[in-house]
């Protein structure tokens, strides 16, 4: 089918259905122009998420991407960049081959049909042309031949008419020959122009506006099938990152079959174990035999029995340190009584008991001892605004547990054995170089670089010194570290006191107050205390909450440190309750405070208070 056999006269509906199709056209254009843009959008958040989730350099995070897992998450990481690549080709793609072409497509189209049209419009114009001539000829020869008839008549008229002269007879006679000579010249300019309009018709329905709608035809089906083509690109540009995106899904999935829970579970092992093995059973105590019980670091931590807890240097309490604790809160924490309270007096009236019955007095020797030892120790941080700061860990790592402190060493002696290697290579190249100058002394001064090969003789000395030294402590790590089938076992007391030598021997494997390892029993105490536990100044501790009354049921005088004197019938506040021990907590004031017994007050707790 053609245009030109059934659509001759429809030129105008022509015009706008070729208009419509451009329209498609540049409408295509603009969706795939939104799809790369989508794409390139997605591609950017994409590689944002990625690079969010990545490990920071030098950082914790860095550190914990060793395991399998979180390897296998920084590979889907790597994937989902390259994948987000993928989408950016899609968009690159999309915007060369289909929006480029087809934006440069559709001025061609527009150009080319503005010539068909015009071309068009002006065979119409020229048939137009034609036709308005052949009907001016028409009426002209219309005209003539009516002006004949009149003429005609006319004459006939006059010469029918005796009246009239013969000379007027003559000139309408010559008159009316003029009209009928007239009439033929316009019938034979119609004749002609009726062929010649005949003549241009037959070419303008049958040569030129054939040719015409072909054109038009085939500029229509070539944009048909470019849009089909756009169409087919559009989506062979998707199917060409397919497999490409199937690799990094690929590459996901096995990135996540890599995960090993056992190799990570023995990664958790080797980065945290600390080389102590757990204690061995603890030896009898025989107390039958006459001797002697030296003091331990057992009688110490277990002086209190079921009463309160000692506090340890370094507990947080209120943000401060348990040393600058005001005097009389310190003593009746440290001197809290330990023994069974006394029992009530068997006469109500405070009269039958003048002084009232006394705690028993307590033994304070390992406490006190325990205190002033670490009152008077000598801590290597001498400013305890450096706490707060944050001070560096000695160089050999003894504040580390053996096996952490064996895995520091041989990282530090590594790392020292690339400085001596990189110095090496610096060595090796400016003797090279100074070789090439002694042979070639246009090239340079080979005395010039004697200054640096000295200063890197001198580093690599330097180094090998410090990997010595870091050596030497890894050795004796090493060598201090047990075997496995080694069990230590706890010495008692009792063992101590029989074996001193042990006692020295094992003096060097225990733990310091910080709970780090030293190697020497004469080191210096080192404090490891949070920064947060510091402020500029050291303030009181907060007091206790109270959590009741109480009234005095006998007249208490309380003798030994940590108890406090009271009357009958006065009322006071809990501060805390009997743990079990017979003793009471109670508070008069701010500044007084101190135990009682239990069986001398009548304790009114407030059940809305904390701790009651």
């Amino acid at each position: 089918l053609f245009f030109s056999d059934s659509l001759q006269d429809q030129f105008d509906n022509l015009e706008k259905h070729t208009q419509w199709g451009i329209d498609v056209l540049e409408k295509y254009i603009k969706f795939v122009k939104e799809r790369t843009e989508i794409e390139l959008s997605y591609a950017k958040q994409l590689r944002n998420l990625s690079k969010k989730y990545q490990p920071k350099k030098n950082s914790k995070e860095e550190e914990e991407y060793r395991y399998t897992s979180t390897r296998a998450f920084l590979a889907t990481l790597n994937e989902m960049n390259d994948y987000a690549g993928q989408h950016e080709v899609i968009s690159e793609n999309m915007t060369s081959l289909i929006t480029a072409e087809l934006t440069r497509y559709v001025q061609e189209l527009k150009q080319e049909r503005k010539s068909h049209f015009h071309d068009g419009r002006k065979a119409q114009q020229h048939i137009e042309t034609c036709w308005k001539q052949l009907e001016a000829s028409k009426r002209r020869f219309e005209r003539d031949c009516k002006e004949a008839d009149r003429a005609q008549q006319y004459f006939e008229k006059m010469d029918a008419d005796i009246n009239v002269t013969k000379a007027d007879v003559e000139k309408a006679r010559q008159q009316a020959q003029l009209r009928h000579q007239m009439a033929e010249d316009s019938k034979a300019e119609y004749s002609s122009t009726l062929q010649k309009f005949n003549s241009e018709q037959h070419e303008h329905y049958y040569t030129h506006i054939p040719n015409i709608f072909q054109k038009i035809q085939e500029m229509e089906e070539r944009r048909i099938v470019r849009i089909g083509e756009s169409m087919k690109t559009f989506a062979e540009v998707d199917r060409q990152v397919i497999p490409i995106i199937g690799k990094c899904l690929d590459e996901i999935t096995k990135a996540a079959e890599s995960v090993d829970h056992k190799n990570d579970s023995q990664m958790v092992i080797e980065a945290f174990k600390s080389g102590f093995e757990p204690p061995g059973d603890v030896d009898f105590e025989d107390f039958t035999q006459p001797m002697k019980r030296t003091v331990s670091e057992s009688s110490l931590s277990n002086s209190r029995g079921d009463g309160k807890s000692e506090p340890k240097f370094g507990s947080k309490s209120k943000g401060k340190l348990w040393p600058f604790i005001k005097k009389n809160k310190l003593m009746s924490l440290l001197t809290s009584p330990h023994q069974p309270p006394p029992p009530p007096p068997a006469s109500a009236s405070p009269s039958a008991v003048p002084n009232g019955p006394q705690s028993p007095k307590q033994q304070k020797e390992p406490l006190s001892h325990r205190f002033n030892e670490f009152m008077t120790s000598k801590p290597k941080i001498h400013c305890f605004r450096s706490l707060k700061r944050g001070g560096a860990g000695p160089e050999d790592f003894s504040n580390l547990p053996p096996e952490q402190r064996r895995k520091k060493l041989q990282q530090k002696v590594d790392e020292l054995n690339r400085d001596i290697q990189k110095e090496m290579d610096s060595r090796d190249a400016l003797t090279k170089m100074k070789d090439v100058y002694i042979k070639n002394p246009q090239m340079g001064d080979a005395a010039s670089v004697d200054h640096r090969l000295a200063e890197l003789g001198q580093n690599i000395e330097k180094l090998r010194l410090e990997v010595q030294k870091f050596e030497g402590w890894l050795a004796e790590v090493e060598g201090r570290l047990p075997a496995r089938s080694e069990q230590p076992r706890r010495q008692s007391g009792l063992y101590e006191a029989q074996n001193p030598s042990g006692v020295n021997s094992c003096a060097q494997d225990r733990e310091s107050p910080d709970g780090s390892y030293t190697e020497e029993q004469s080191q210096e105490t080192e404090m490891k205390v949070p920064a947060t536990d510091f402020d500029d100044e050291f303030d009181d501790e907060e007091p206790l909450p109270t959590i009741g009354t109480c009234k005095a049921l006998y007249t208490f005088e309380g003798q030994n440190e940590g108890t406090i004197s009271v009357a009958e019938g006065e009322m006071l506040y809990v501060i805390e309750e009997d743990k079990g021990d017979g003793w009471t907590r109670i508070r008069r004031n701010e500044d007084e405070e101190g135990y009682v017994p239990t069986s001398y007050v009548e304790v009114y707790l407030d059940k809305n208070a904390k701790g009651a």
